[in-house]
């Protein structure tokens, strides 16, 4: 079995990647491969607002990536640079950028790119779903 990581550039909101990634993720894990990581960058880390509330007749993306990392013990880390760009922060970064709050949701984790960079040095494969 091998192990992967995913690159996520997708918005949840536009697009069919997220949706997708998260497919492909709970299928691999059915085949019983590993997941190191999932790093979520650009538009991908919208995803990762614990404010996000789509209607009631779609997926909530933030929850079900959240669920499935819990359930399969794998990271879900969001690029700090894009995250900030698109008003993503965890308490930390909101306090070191003097904003006047975070929204980040508990299951994610900010990091740099040399998280990326780990996870592809670590795992036999990185898929990117843009």
């Amino acid at each position: 079995m091998a192990t992967f990581s995913l690159l996520v550039t997708a918005s949840p909101h536009s697009s069919q990647g997220q949706y997708s990634a998260l497919e492909f993720t709970k299928a691999l894990l059915q085949q019983g491969h590993t997941l190191k990581r999932i790093f979520f960058y650009g538009d991908g880390v919208l995803v990762a607002s614990r404010l996000n509330c789509p209607p009631s007749d779609e997926i909530n993306l933030t929850k079900s990536w959240a669920k499935l990392a819990i359930e399969h013990d794998f990271e879900l880390t969001v690029c700090v640079t894009a995250a900030l760009k698109r008003g993503i922060t965890n308490a930390a970064e909101a306090d070191r950028n003097a904003l006047t709050g975070d929204n980040l949701d508990p299951a994610y984790e900010i990091s740099g790119l040399g998280q990326l960079t780990e996870a592809m040095l670590e795992s036999d494969r990185l898929i990117t779903f843009g």
